[in-house]
């Protein structure tokens, strides 16, 4: 059935009249006006999805129209209509992009289905828009989850620099969600409908490196036996992500730097250069400054035109919540599972452990009690030993705290905390008996406080 609705163009009166009547016996719906004026006061507050338009209408040329109509609606097709039709009418108007061109009275029999043709691209166009909003609705700054106020200047700070088209370069610990921002400072760029080009320079050696970001010719290597693009080439028009580019060799940096002083660069194997209008934004957890020797200062002061450090979780655990549910109800519709919610004891946790992997370890913990829980609530049952009760006393960087003593002192002190202090319950925690804990408790020297350990 058709659902969509025609607008039909056209001084004459007797025409309008005999184009809605047979398209509505065929059960289209129908507007009709007799002006240009009348016709985009319609397309202002009805929705239509083709007009159909003569030609030569009193007060304008209907081909001038139909551009007018394209740049008002370019979802909208036109299928043009004419008394005296030519090829060379005809040509000028699929030119000026009408969907079809026919002459009353002689192509009447072809209306209804070239109707229905164009109805059905009229839908599809509707649909990838749609797909295409959602995707950049994906990739937006409303992607980053968040309301602290670390998180909030970073993404202000983004959104300034997306309009322009600065390199950046992301700082922050792995985790953290840097090509993340990535590709919502590309979205929101004037770059948005070009490609978006992600790579991780830590992923491959000089060589393959070199090869997938400038490209190669055939046989400039073993195994080369045909051109191949570089992701720069890929990415023209756009925005290419080199995340963990402190990895990057030193040989390598060279040519970086030559494209963004230049805009150019050689393929391997090639002596000609390639031109490139690509935007480069940039991301490391390394301080790029503190060894020159790794990585080139004038690279670096390139790359950091304009530096965003992305906060640690630990920094922002009023975010966690926010996260932890946002990924709970990810994992729940993938799993065709149900949560309302979590428990306290859950969200406590999760806000008091440390997040050494940032974003991506509370992605993984909260994906895994999803898997284990069958539906209600997450409670802390499904929680790893590590999130229960701190990570583990050998994550120390200091010789001296590897003596015995000192980790079985900070692991009862850990244990009574999650105890609130209550000695019975820490001894079973810990498998030993309570005149047992009371020993080491004086032993090690454990301080207790009214409500558990300072």
């Amino acid at each position: 059935m058709f659902e969509g609705h025609i607008l039909i163009v056209d001084d004459e009166d007797d025409t309008r009249f005999l184009f809605s009547r047979i398209l509505e016996k065929e059960g289209f719906k129908t507007l009709d006006v007799p002006n240009e004026r009348q016709a985009f006061k319609v397309l202002q507050k009805d929705e239509v999805d083709i007009i159909l338009c003569d030609v030569n209408l009193a007060e304008t040329n209907g081909l001038e129209l139909l551009k007018r109509f394209k740049e008002t609606c370019p979802l909208v097709e036109v299928i043009m209509l004419t008394a005296y039709g030519s090829i060379k009418d005809g040509v000028t108007a699929i030119k000026a992009g009408a969907y079809d061109y026919i002459i009353k009275g002689e192509d009447n029999s072809k209306l209804i289905p070239l109707l229905y043709r164009a109805y059905e691209k009229v839908k599809l166009q509707k649909k990838i828009k749609k797909l295409e909003e959602q995707v950049g609705d994906q990739y937006s700054f409303s992607s980053v989850i968040g309301k602290s106020a670390q998180i909030k200047e970073a993404i202000e700070m983004a959104r300034r620099v997306a309009a322009t088209d600065a390199t950046v370069l992301l700082l922050g610990e792995t985790g953290t969600g840097k090509e993340v921002f990535a590709r919502a400072i590309h979205s929101a760029s004037h770059r948005s409908d070009k490609a978006f080009v992600a790579i991780n320079c830590s992923a491959f050696n000089k060589e393959l490196l070199e090869s997938e970001l400038f490209g190669h010719k055939a046989g400039s290597f073993t195994g080369a036996t045909y051109d191949k693009k570089g992701l720069f080439e890929e990415a023209s028009g756009g925005t290419i992500f080199l995340d963990e580019i402190g990895e990057m060799n030193l040989d390598l940096q060279a040519k970086l730097l030559r494209v963004l002083e230049t805009s150019t660069f050689i393929k391997v194997g090639d002596t000609k250069t390639s031109k490139v209008d690509v935007r480069i934004i940039a991301a490391t957890n390394r301080n790029l400054l503190k060894d020159e020797n790794k990585f080139r200062s004038d690279l670096y002061y390139r790359l950091s035109v304009f530096e965003i450090m992305l906060p640690p979780l630990r920094d922002r655990q009023s975010d966690i919540p926010l996260l932890a549910e946002h990924f709970m109800q990810l994992f729940a519709r993938n799993s065709q599972k149900k949560f309302s919610g979590m428990t306290d004891g859950f969200l406590q946790h999760l806000v008091q452990y440390p997040w050494k992997g940032n974003i991506r370890e509370l992605r993984n913990v909260v994906e895994r009690a999803v898997i284990l829980s069958e539906g209600g609530k997450l409670e802390e049952s499904v929680l790893p030993y590590e999130v229960k009760f701190g990570p583990s006393v050998l994550e120390v960087n200091n010789s001296n705290k590897l003596e015995l003593g000192y980790i079985e002192k900070m692991h009862i002190e850990r244990v009574l905390k999650i105890a609130n202090g209550n000695k019975t319950q820490a001894a079973r925690l810990l498998n030993i008996g309570v005149s047992t804990l009371y020993r080491k408790i004086s032993e090690y020297e454990i301080q207790l406080a009214e409500n558990g350990v300072y």
